[in-house]
């Protein structure tokens, strides 16, 4: 038990069993998770030094350097952090749901859905309806087509290699109703959604970003942590899960929900930035082992960091140009998505 730490509540009625090495390996990635998060505040067009990003942040900055950080790049890191840390979680989620390596919301569709679900909320309410209720119509759009896709996909059951190659069928065809959406619509509409297609943290505000996903974040995760004893259940297979006392179908319709809402909050926001919920939580994985408990803080943290890194390339390597994040996200994710196909061909 030296490796183990016990917490228990006053009443005992609590008690959560943490790994040590797990608990350093989270704190290591929370440091080079800010580390992260100040150098690429202060890489732009204007060079602005660590040092000087944290004066700003404490509110000792240069008038300038204040405007730059607070106004322009502190809202574009905020909202990759969050959204990178919500798509890990969620494609960890599914993966031990599913019992699935290949799972992730954009290899089943779900990022698909909640894009097509925003751009049907961008066209038929833009400008009418607040920004505010986007991730409402993004989670509806997902939630939908996770509802098709296990239609589609049960024969008998739900066999894991099934459910992913329907997947990504169900992706392609959602993904062209959406593009016929913004063929056929406004000019001003459909460059609006055609960058949101493309997975893009361009032009983020406070108010209209950063603020309509802090919420949804900081109430699905935690939920989602409390549940990891759930997914650690349901790894083991239906019939020692429910040998076990656990409520197999209960449980897992509720994790499948959280997972799509996480993932379609964060797609409302940044759009369909692919395969971060593919490489995460292996990479957690690889860190930490297979236990729940460990591997969805330490998806966050690397799916945020997927994230920033991502974006901080993209919009520095090819300037003038400022390239969407999910164009980087998507060459780096498919060798790596093909490389699993390749590694479990003999699974199934």
């Amino acid at each position: 038990m030296g490796k183990y730490k016990s917490l228990r509540s006053a009443n005992s009625k609590i008690s959560i069993l943490i790994e040590k090495k797990s608990v350093w390996i989270t704190l290591l990635l929370c440091v080079l998770c800010i580390a992260v998060m100040v150098i690429s505040t202060g890489v732009g067009s204007k060079f602005i030094s660590p040092i000087d990003v944290i004066k700003v942040l404490f509110g000792r900055g240069e008038p300038m350097d204040q405007v730059i950080v607070e106004k322009l790049r502190l809202p574009r890191i905020m909202i990759a952090t969050l959204i990178g840390a919500s798509l890990a979680v969620a494609g960890a989620i599914l993966q031990g749901v599913i019992r699935n390596p290949l799972a992730s919301p954009d290899v089943t569709g779900v990022t698909e859905g909640a894009s097509l679900g925003a751009v049907l909320f961008i066209f038929l309410a833009g400008g009418t309806v607040s920004i505010h209720w986007m991730p409402l119509a993004s989670i509806g759009g997902a939630l939908a087509v996770t509802a098709l896709l296990y239609v589609l996909s049960w024969k008998q059951g739900v066999e894991p290699l099934r459910l992913v190659l329907i997947g990504i069928g169900l992706s392609a065809a959602i993904k062209s109703v959406s593009y016929m959406l913004i063929i056929s619509g406004p000019m001003q509409l459909a460059d609006r959604s055609l960058i949101f297609m493309s997975g893009s943290i361009y032009g983020i505000s406070w108010d209209k970003d950063v603020l309509t996903l802090l919420p949804w974040v900081l109430i699905l995760l935690p939920i989602t942590w409390f549940q990891a004893r759930n997914v650690n259940i349901q790894m083991l297979g239906d019939d020692v899960a429910n040998s076990a006392g656990a409520h197999v179908q209960k449980h897992r319709l509720i994790l499948i929900v959280l997972s799509v809402a996480l993932a379609g909050s964060a797609v409302a926001i940044g759009g369909a930035i692919a395969f971060i919920g593919l490489m995460a939580p292996h990479m957690a994985r690889k860190l930490v082992g297979s236990s729940f408990g460990s591997v969805l803080p330490v998806s966050a943290l690397l799916g945020a960091l997927i994230l920033l890194v991502a974006d901080l390339v993209a919009r520095t390597a090819f300037l003038p140009r400022d390239v969407p994040a999910g164009v980087l996200t998507a060459a780096i994710g498919a060798p790596f998505f093909m490389y699993l196909l390749y590694r479990n061909r003999n699974r199934y």
